[in-house]
């Protein structure tokens, strides 16, 4: 059986640069969204649609377990009113995001077969969350690759927002139309960790 590799893609500038940097290395992929609950499920959704070619795009693959964080108070699950409230970047965290998708993603080569699966986790200054570390994502690849075959590829892991644009602007992906906001579903609020970096990448560009 043929190997298969996946794509966890969000329609965010660093999954977005992933996927034209995999169809320049000519990697065969599929992407995978998951949705966990987060309130921009249906923007980053839309948006992926936008900035994928069509005939990646016809690969498309959604798993919805947005169950799992009914009712969570984190900001992520439920938006807020930029008008009204203020929030921290702890109101960001949201327990075992990352292995909750690493696993739906391994999981699925798995069950496929056994493959790869490609993530685009950077080296992010504002990254708070216990499974976002180095060290966490080299135990859970060896965990995943020991027990199952699957491997786990983050190309752009130890790189900056701004080396990962600029690999997107020489690839030609359209990178001014993804989406990253943590915050608002509708409008950047350009203060949420994934705006800084995008803004602070975007604007390292030009020096």
């Amino acid at each position: 059986m043929r190997k298969v590799s996946v794509l966890l893609a969000s329609g965010g500038l660093d999954s977005t640069t992933l996927a034209y940097w995999m169809m320049a290395k000519r990697v065969q992929f599929y992407p995978l969204f998951v949705n966990y609950g987060q309130h921009c499920a249906t923007t980053e959704l839309n948006t992926l649609r936008q900035v994928l070619p069509k005939r990646i795009l016809r690969k498309l693959e959604i798993v919805d377990v947005a169950a799992i964080y009914a009712g969570s108070q984190s900001r992520l699950i439920r938006e807020t009113n930029l008008w009204e409230e203020s929030i921290t970047k702890e109101d960001l965290y949201l327990p075992y995001r990352n292995i909750l998708l690493l696993s739906i993603a391994a999981a699925r080569v798995q069950s496929a077969g056994g493959g790869t699966v490609y993530t685009a986790f950077i080296n992010s200054n504002h990254a708070e969350e216990i499974d976002c570390s180095a060290r966490f994502f080299g135990r859970l690849s060896e965990l995943l690759k020991s027990f199952g075959g699957v491997r786990v590829k983050m190309p752009f892991r130890y790189k900056s927002k701004a080396q990962v644009a600029r690999i997107g602007i020489r690839l030609g992906a359209p990178i001014g139309e993804t989406f990253s906001c943590q915050v608002n579903s509708r409008v950047p609020c350009g203060a949420c960790p994934n705006c800084v970096d995008r803004l602070q990448g975007l604007a390292a560009l030009g020096g």
